[in-house]
């Protein structure tokens, strides 16, 4: 085994998981490990509550302002 491939497979060892890629279609895609931003975690909770209430609120008929029961 030469120099170059032992060097190179320690030092792609000791790069940090969430730094990591794998390769995909041939090198086309790349992919990383990574977390999820808080405030897009926010947002997700926020959305998921306002689907709730809305269900909630306007579950079955017409829709909103389409009730014909005067």
């Amino acid at each position: 085994m030469s120099d170059d491939r032992k060097n190179s497979g320690a030092s792609a060892q000791q790069v940090p998981h969430h730094e990591q890629t794998e390769k995909y279609g041939g090198g086309h895609i790349e992919a990383r490990h990574g977390r999820i931003n808080y405030w897009l975690l926010v947002v997700y909770v926020l959305m998921f509550v306002w689907a709730l209430y809305y269900g909630y609120t306007y579950w079955g008929g017409l829709g909103p302002g389409l009730d014909l029961t005067r």
